[in-house]
């Protein structure tokens, strides 16, 4: 197979890379490969490489780093490549002067079975919504986001104890393989495309996946178990569902985020306050119908730990939830 097309690679995370490793491994020919700028952190301030950067430099990929995807010099940097295809994935929005620039266009590979999902979050929505399958899709792109016609798709069950990290690598496995599917079809002119609304004919609502913010993520005791059980594995290990938690009448609230739980057999009795109940070091609280057992917690200012290790260091039994 000729593998002369010319590819420009954009994308950032982990998630990323894996797709990145598999087009380079598969001997495409990879011209030029565009990531997020570094970005520094911490007290220190240290900067921080993306993995994709990492991944590139590596393997001597010549890589550009734009802070405005719109910038005339990026731009000419970019069509002196001479591209035939733009591969995204986990990338920012491109502006129409870059998607449009190669003679076949710009594909993106999504986290999820669009149309379902579109959005920033698809991993994490899918577990929080309780759904039992998800997937990876390659789209060409068009002017409204996550939206261009379909190149393939394939289908993920999700496991009642997958959480978002797993279901992420999951996806990331499965999707490297679809873009090489898609970029395979391109190459043997034998590509067909679907428009997303034949996949929208007699289905129920669209469920969509928008960007994740600290509300989002607050637990609301009162629903049930199942709920809250999905919407924490949904979160984890980023970015993590919460609760407010008080050590005494009078104390500033303190977060108390929560990485992994368990339903219990056992029904709540009364649920008009959440309840925080020890036992046997072992830690649980009330929810709307089933007390749910928290395994893996992380109080504010410390580091992760499981409920012995923290029962071992607080007196949580004082504690109570807001």
């Amino acid at each position: 197979m000729n593998k002369s097309l010319k590819i420009v690679f954009f994308g950032t995370p982990d998630f990323a890379v894996a797709s990145l490793d598999a087009v380079l491994k598969e001997g495409w020919n990879i011209v030029g490969v565009i990531t997020a700028p570094d970005r520094k952190s911490g007290r220190g301030q240290n900067v921080n490489f993306s993995a994709v950067k990492v991944f590139a430099l590596k393997h001597k990929l010549l890589l550009l780093q734009p802070r405005n995807l719109k910038d005339p010099v990026f731009i000419a940097q970019l069509k002196a490549l001479k591209a035939d295809l733009h591969i995204v994935v986990a990338f920012r929005m491109l502006p129409e002067v870059v998607w449009k620039m190669p003679k076949h266009g710009t594909f993106n590979l999504h986290a999820s079975l669009l149309p379902a999902y579109r959005g920033a979050a698809p991993i994490n929505w899918a577990i929080i919504n309780g759904e039992n399958t998800s997937g990876v899709t390659t789209f060409f792109l068009k002017h409204e986001i996550d939206t261009g016609n379909i190149a393939f798709q394939e289908k993920v069950t999700i496991s009642n104890e997958d959480n978002a990290g797993s279901l992420h690598d999951k996806l990331m496995l499965v999707g490297s393989k679809l873009v090489l599917k898609t970029l395979e079809a391109l190459n043997n002119n034998t590509l067909t495309l679907k428009a997303q609304e034949d996949y929208t004919q007699d289905a129920p609502a669209i469920p969509k996946a928008p960007k994740i913010f600290r509300n989002d993520c607050q637990i609301d005791w009162f629903l049930p178990a199942n709920e809250v059980y999905n919407k924490i594995r949904g979160l984890s290990p980023y970015p993590g569902a919460w609760t407010s938690i008080q050590v005494k009448e009078g104390d500033k609230c303190m977060d108390l985020k929560i990485y992994k739980s368990a339903i219990t057999k056992e029904k709540v009795k009364n649920n008009a306050s959440a309840i925080l109940k020890i036992d046997e070091k072992r830690i649980f609280v009330s929810t709307g119908d089933y007390w749910l057992e928290l395994i893996e917690l992380q109080l504010q200012g410390k580091k992760r730990m499981n409920s012995i290790e923290l029962l071992n260091g607080f007196a949580l039994e004082q504690f109570k939830i807001q």
